[in-house]
């Protein structure tokens, strides 16, 4: 048998699934989008979605939950100048496109419509960066329970201070297809899978938390019993610590993070102010800073859609544009935006495969995807060795920043107290507060130890929620402020 290439095979698979099944062809896609055109507009774009979820969750050694949702659509978008016109619908008949169609094109102000030529189709560039499996059918439901309640039996057994154990199992089969006003299409299957793991330890009456999980875009069998066996230890191991915790320190002090999912504070104070429309509209810290130092130097931050298999990363962005590995901050110097097309166009810039949606029934807008630091030379024990009186901070739970000033607030779910370059004992209640430009400019050690997070991050931003990556090394930052409970 001969393999098709993915990219067409993808397009395929879309076509089968949310064309074919409702009399529609690539020829009616781009017949909507000429009536569009045919009144000016500088833009337009079909956005087609059918969408798998399911979902499991166990609590008191008992799965209690298990859900499963269908979701199929097309989101119709017109664009002049700055504004959009969209509409959406769950109908995918010809007629149910057309209405769109003609309701979105109003909005160029041009009042009689023109003949327009139907553009021919031409299939845009794509990446092949995760495989074409559906995850849901991956494991059946037995297994899937067995699976959750092997966690919480490794977790009893991990130790007798474990009081209880919750644990959800996420699935999703997503399959996209994008039809341009130029006559592109493109297309992706999207797998993605997330097992969460939450324990409670008790010990003289008192009660702590940790937590732990991971995935990405994967078949279930990603689960094996050593990664499971991982989330585990990790979230025992967290909650035991803050069972010894004491109350953190306040003040202004240096402050060390660790690798990997301490790299959400990247994300929120940094990466945000970094996306397209916030500069366009110069409501972020660093519009109009292109080619100025804002961080130290050796600090370089990337978001990079390309890597394989990774829970933010993707083949084509929701306007189909191949996704990119993209350059923001070089050794400290500001390089680029993250770009979607509308706010790429107004800039003057190229898109950078930032156009990101939540579903068929949300407009696009420039959004993250795998968003981490370059690691640096130093060796993560000699970083924490320099601390003559700081906080080292390992694991963070929520947190929230102003992009118009760049000021965050983060809290941190697992933290240390260290003197003289030795961890004395850990801490609750530490809160970092300070502003994601000046932070940057404060980093004075860079680690050796670069680590993606475990695949957990859910982006929001003006209500709409993607899934993301982030990561970093171990980095020292001169004077953060904690605001502790001490």
């Amino acid at each position: 048998m001969i393999a098709r290439e993915p990219t067409l095979a993808r397009l395929a698979t879309a076509e089968q699934l949310l064309l074919e099944p409702f009399g529609l062809t690539t020829a009616h896609l781009h017949q909507a989008l000429a009536e569009i055109r045919s009144h000016g507009v500088d833009d337009a774009d079909l956005y087609f979605q059918a969408t798998r979820n399911e979902g499991w969750s166990l609590e008191e050694g008992i799965v209690k939950t298990g859900s499963f949702h269908i979701e199929q659509g097309v989101g119709v978008r017109a664009v002049s100048g700055e504004k959009t016109a969209f509409a959406y619908s769950d109908d995918l008949s010809w007629d149910s496109l057309l209405d769109a169609a003609r309701t979105v094109r109003s909005i160029s102000g041009q009042g009689q419509a023109k003949k327009v030529k139907v553009q021919a189709s031409k299939v845009a560039k794509s990446r092949s960066l995760y495989a074409d499996v559906d995850p849901i059918a991956s494991m059946d439901s037995t297994a899937k329970v067995a699976l959750l309640e092997k966690v919480e039996r490794l977790a009893k057994a991990r130790d007798p201070r474990v009081a209880q154990v919750m644990a959800g199992l996420a699935a999703e089969h997503d399959v996209v297809l994008v039809a341009r006003a130029d006559g592109t299409l493109a297309a992706d299957v999207r797998p993605l899978i997330r097992l969460s793991v939450t324990v409670i330890a008790e010990q003289n009456g008192r009660r702590e938390m940790g937590n732990s999980g991971g995935g990405g875009r994967f078949g279930l069998a990603y689960f094996d019993d050593a990664m499971v066996q991982s989330y585990v230890d990790e979230a025992v191991e967290q909650a035991l610590t803050n069972l010894e915790s004491r109350p953190a320190p306040a003040g202004e002090m240096v402050v060390v993070l660790g690798p990997g999912w301490p790299g959400i504070l990247l994300h929120e104070a940094v990466g945000h102010g970094l996306e397209g429309d916030f500069n366009r509209k110069g409501s972020s810290a660093f519009a109009g800073r292109i080619g100025q130092r804002v961080a130290a130097k050796g600090v370089t931050v990337l978001d990079d859609g390309t890597i394989a298999d990774r829970r933010g990363s993707l083949n084509i962005d929701d306007e189909g544009h191949a996704s990119q590995r993209n350059v923001l901050i070089e050794d400290g110097i500001l390089r680029g935006y993250m770009q979607d097309a509308m706010n790429a166009r107004l800039m003057g810039v190229k898109p950078t495969g930032n156009g990101r949606r939540e579903s068929y029934a949300h407009m696009p807008m420039p959004r993250m995807t795998n968003t981490y630091m370059l690691g640096g030379d130093k060796h993560p024990d000699e970083i924490v060795a320099s601390i003559k009186k700081g906080l080292y901070a390992t694991n963070f739970g929520g947190g929230q920043v102003d992009i118009t000033s760049g000021k965050f607030v983060f809290s941190a779910s697992q933290a240390f107290w260290v003197e003289n370059g030795k961890i004395q004992y850990p801490v609750k209640g530490a809160t970092l507060v300070g502003n994601g430009p000046d932070a940057l400019t404060r980093v004075s050690m860079i680690g050796n130890d670069m680590r993606l997070d475990t695949g957990v991050g859910t982006c929001g931003k003006e209500g709409q929620s993607v899934p993301v990556g982030v990561g970093q090394p171990t980095l020292r930052i001169e004077a953060l402020t904690v605001g502790g409970t001490a």
